[in-house]
């Protein structure tokens, strides 16, 4: 009898604990996504799209859209065309959608991202920032920090001496920022000359070009460092064509498939690892928050000119080699 007595009233405790739960949540504006919701679009404009790295935007964007309940898009070209990028950006503002989600890839983007702000439509770079526009907000990797993890690592791979070489794109501000990095990185070993840089324009078969033209120029060479994948994986092919595995030591930067391979194998030491679909899912969250949570930071915050949204958020690397590359292969 007791017993039973003992069951009513863990369950009556129970259904108290419930309704009460629900009602602070309630409180809080948790809550189902509303129809009005579930039509709302977020857009992701890039370039690039053919590029391995990319797929896991793709796979932050989607995830984004299915937790918080809305649309997303993902368009751009698939080649490094800034042209058809803005005409690609221009189409997303022409169906105004609830915010915009765009790889910050050259200062060029601009003018268009001031046209998405001024049109209403919050837009936050990810990947590489416009840092003069109006955007709301950046979320990515803090470039800089990434190039210096890579410089320290390449001196310490090849015993903090010698001559190496940069891989990079200097006509991209993310990767201007990283190859200062790597400067930076290896100040630290003043042992150390970078004795050439090239211009690796996200071409595979210019940048194993450029490679072995260097291989010959500088026998002696000790290391690679490149500030993206198509560095990698190109300097791999190159270093293996002329017969210098193990001798010439290239460190990579992102998670694509081949330079992950050709670090199983022992070609590339390691690789600098971006938290990529992290970005698209945030930069989603913030547009999405702005819109539907009223943060008090002030009394009027669209009076006092406040943006309810962080400025930036730096999604981070971490630095994979032999023993954890096989966790990383799609």
């Amino acid at each position: 009898m007791n017993g039973g007595i003992n069951m009513k009233k863990r369950i009556l405790y129970l259904t108290v604990c419930i309704l009460m739960l629900t009602t602070l949540f309630a409180g809080f504006g948790v809550k189902a996504a509303s129809v009005a919701e579930k039509d709302e679009l977020y857009i992701g404009v890039y370039c690039l799209g053919n590029l391995e790295y990319f797929y896991d935007h793709k796979i932050g964007l989607e995830a984004a859209g299915k937790m918080m309940g809305v649309k997303t898009k993902y368009v751009g070209p698939p080649d490094y065309d800034i042209n058809a990028m803005v005409t690609a950006f221009e189409a997303a503002i022409a169906e105004k959608p609830a915010g915009i989600i765009t790889f910050g890839a050259e200062d060029s983007l601009l003018p268009v991202i001031n046209k998405a702000i001024d049109e209403g439509i919050p837009v936050v770079t990810v990947d590489g920032d416009i840092k003069n526009s109006k955007r709301i907000a950046f979320v990515g990797t803090g470039n800089y920090n990434a190039g210096v993890l890579g410089g320290r690592k390449l001196g310490e791979t090849i015993g903090g001496k010698g001559k190496v070489a940069i891989l990079t794109e200097p006509n991209i501000s993310l990767h201007r920022d990283r190859y200062q990095g790597y400067q930076d990185g290896l100040a630290d070993f003043p042992d150390i000359e970078i004795v050439q840089v090239g211009d690796t324009k996200a071409d595979p078969i210019l940048t194993i070009q450029i490679v072995s033209a260097m291989l010959q120029k500088y026998p002696d060479l000790a290391g690679i460092g490149c500030t993206d994948a198509v560095g990698g994986a190109a300097s791999a092919i190159a270093v293996e064509e002329a017969g210098l595995v193990g001798k010439v030591k290239i460190l990579s930067m992102d998670r694509d498939r081949q330079v992950l391979e050709k670090i199983e194998k022992g070609i590339i030491e390691g690789t600098i690892v971006q938290k990529s679909a992290l970005m698209p899912f945030f930069a989603l969250q913030i547009i999405y928050n702005m819109r539907h949570a009223d943060i008090e930071i002030t009394t009027d915050n669209k009076a006092a000119g406040l943006i309810a949204a962080p400025f930036m958020i730096d999604t981070g690397v971490v630095y994979v080699d032999k023993t954890t590359a096989k966790y990383y292969i799609r």
